[in-house]
């Protein structure tokens, strides 16, 4: 399994996830974290980023909602609960093609 992080340079919650996830992913030796900087609205785009940070497991975004639009800005609130987190690795995802 494949969890990428999209982040946006010097933004708030980035810290707070990396915490959450490395608690939610302890004895997961299985899934490979990839964190990646975001600069640019037209990458944000091709690689599903709604918000900094945003967390794809095997390319697909478990928290976006619905029709949501791919987004540089910050995420509005905190990032996911090491829960939440939990769930989102647990689960199957489809996988998705996206730029590495």
């Amino acid at each position: 399994m494949e969890v990428t992080i999209l982040v946006v340079p010097e933004r708030p919650h980035t810290a707070a996830l990396r915490e959450r996830l490395a608690l939610a992913l302890q004895g997961r030796d299985e899934v490979t974290v990839t964190w990646r900087e975001v600069t640019d609205p037209a990458q944000a785009e091709r690689l599903g980023m709604h918000g900094s940070p945003t967390v794809l497991v095997d390319g697909a975004d478990p928290f976006a909602r619905p029709g949501q639009e791919a987004s540089l800005s910050c995420s509005v609130g905190p990032p996911p609960s090491v829960e939440r987190l939990r769930e989102a690795v647990a689960a199957p995802r489809p996988t998705t093609a996206r730029e590495p």
